[in-house]
Order: C-alpha cells, then structure tokens, then sequence
C-alpha cells in the first residue's frame, strides 16, 4: 500500500476577519512598472494547450508568450487578445491571448488588482486562482507539485467577465460540491468595467471568502462544514490573469486588453504559514510511505492529538502525541481519500489530505 501525502496547513477556529490594513502586511506584488515584457521572476506564460487540442470551456484561442499579447507600457500590464490566425503546437486558432501563472502561491491573504477589462462579445477576461496542487498541462507548479485534479485542487474566481453581459461582474467559487455551472456565485452591476480602473478584491480567511469591487462587498463564500468537498482551501493557491476567447465573438472583434495596475497580495501573520516554516517543523517520512505514516512535530505539539477521519467526517485514527516522532498505522484503511488533522488546545494545527 502506498499513502500519497498532499501538505494543507492553517491556523484556526474563532480568529477574528480583519479588514485590509488592520494586520494585513504586503507579502507579494507587481506594480507592472517599467516597459517590455513581464517579469519573468514574477509570472509563468501557460502556451500548453490541454488534451484535445482545445482550452477549456469551448475556447478558442492560443495562449501565447509573445509580447503582442502581453507586455508592460505605461505602468500598467496588458493582456491582449487579437484577432489573427496563429498556428502552434499543431493547431490553428482564429484568436491569440495570454495566460499567466504568478510564481507566488499563498494560504489566506487579502489579494487586491486594480485593471480595466476589454470589450466585445465573446471576451472572457479573469483574475483568479488556482491549488498549488493542481495537474494541469503546462501550469507552472504542475510539474512540482501538482498531485490532484480540477476540481479537487479548488478555483478562486476573484473577477470574470463576460463581454456578452458588459456591466456585470462575478465571483465564484468551484470545488467538489459544485463546479462548472457553481451554484456559488455572487456579482454586481458595474457600468464602466471596460472605461475606467476598478479594484477587485478577496479576502480569505480560514472561515471565509468575501469579494468586493471598489471595496462594495458582493459575495460571500462561507460553507458550514468544511471539508475538501466544500473547502479545499486551506492550501497554497497561485494567481491567474487571462483574457479567454469564446466562440460567440464577434467577426468584427479585432482586438482588445485586459490593463492591470497592480496586483498586491497581503497576510496577517497571525494566520498565515509558510512552507518554510511548515518544512522545518513538521516532518512526514518517508514520502510516499507504506502501511505506517511517521510524524516529526517540535516539542510545542507534543501532548496534541492526531485525528484521521472520513470525507463525511468520521473520525476512524485517534491517538495522542506523546513525544516528538510517532507513528500512525494506516494499514488496515480501504484505498481513498482522508483527513489527518492535529489538534491542540482546540486549535487545529495542521491539515493533511492522505491517499491510500
């Protein structure tokens, strides 16, 4: 038997929801200042078309790392989609856009862009994210971390747009419970998306997430139980710009740009752990392991309980931890998918996703 472990980690229950400013502390940005291409320390360009041959969701564009799609002038970033046919990977398209990953991920945070959106039917701008752990062709943390699927990784949509609805803006999130077609969604009606800089927000805590525009609050995600069906957030997630093309543009569409200012991600160091300091503190071995599961904690955890249970949140694995290194025996569990978690003083230390 092999047990693939996937690190999700948070602090916990009963903390308070700051506003942006309160205990926030600027983690990570791009001001998209100078002029040329994007900074590539800073942001992925994803070409790699998906199995098929096709984006998703009926898309028709090539994602490209050219600069005609995406390049910073003027103090701000433009993702361009164009009208034109281009041909990569073995496949012609009728419109190029761009894809970008950011080469940051984070666990909770307050996560702020100020952009103007393009216009026309069929444009499809987003600012989003994604799980850290996601298998996904050509996705920059796919090759190193990636260990699950859409929608098990979890989908942040912070803003998308439809061209077709031009003064509407939505939020949304997709997880096991329900995706594609969510059923959790939220919007507000805003006349000058494609005119003027708007700033679109999230704030993500370990309870729950809250859009806004312009700091108008239009959705809040809140689930009242969180397990990895409704919550698959208390892990890494990385940020998505894109402009996608669907098959209603029009053939008068030439081009047009999604511009970004900014994007700013903020944590309150009061609820935010690093990979760092989780690496240096909790240790599993070996990984992947057989039958029994090996734990390292610091002596601050010893006198914690380490807790197994179901999807449907059964606990079946009980056991104290009484020194620094103990073992779990995982051999006698069915192959799927658990819950390990380490509780101490009601407060839940870590989350680990185990497979069988």
């Amino acid at each position: 038997m092999r047990i693939f472990i996937v690190l999700m980690f948070f602090l916990s229950v009963g903390l308070p929801i700051y506003g942006q400013g309160d205990n926030y502390e600027l983690v990570w940005s791009d001001e998209f200042s100078g002029t040329g291409p994007i900074n590539s320390t800073k942001w992925h360009h994803q070409t790699q078309i998906p199995n098929g041959g096709n984006w998703y969701n009926g898309e028709i564009q090539h994602y490209t790392n050219r600069t005609l799609n995406s390049f910073v002038s003027n103090g701000t970033l433009k993702i361009v989609a164009r009208k034109e046919t281009f041909t990569d990977q073995g496949y012609t398209k009728s419109h190029t856009s761009a894809r970008l990953n950011s080469k940051f991920a984070f666990t909770y945070g307050y996560v702020e862009v100020r952009a103007k959106l393009p216009i026309g039917v069929g444009t499809w701008p987003a600012i989003w994210t994604l799980g850290q752990n996601i298998i996904e062709s050509g996705g920059f943390w796919s090759a190193s971390m990636g260990s699950v699927s859409w929608p098990a990784c979890g989908e942040i949509d912070i803003m998308e747009h439809w061209g077709s609805n031009q003064n509407f803006v939505q939020s949304a999130m997709h997880t096991p419970s329900s995706f594609g077609n969510t059923v959790n969604k939220g919007g507000q009606n805003i006349s000058t998306v494609s005119s003027e800089f708007h700033t679109y927000t999230l704030e993500w805590t370990p309870e729950q997430m809250v859009f806004s525009v312009d700091g108008v609050e239009h959705y809040t995600y809140n689930p009242p139980v969180q397990n990895p069906s409704t919550w698959p957030f208390d892990a890494n997630q990385y940020i998505l710009l894109n402009v996608a093309i669907l098959p209603e543009i029009l053939n008068s569409f030439n081009e047009s740009a999604m511009e970004v200012d900014y994007v700013r991600v903020y944590q309150d160091p009061t609820l935010s752990v690093t990979d760092e300091i989780l690496e240096n503190e909790i240790q599993l071995f070996p990984n992947p392991v057989v039958d029994t599961m090996s734990l390292r904690v610091p002596s601050t955890l010893v006198g914690a309980k380490a807790v197994v249970h179901s999807l449907t949140g059964q606990e079946l694995y009980i056991t104290d931890i009484q020194n620094e290194d103990t073992s779990i025996d995982l051999s006698e569990y069915a192959k799927g998918v658990y819950i390990l978690t380490l509780i101490k003083e009601q407060v839940r230390i870590i989350k680990q996703v185990i497979r069988l």
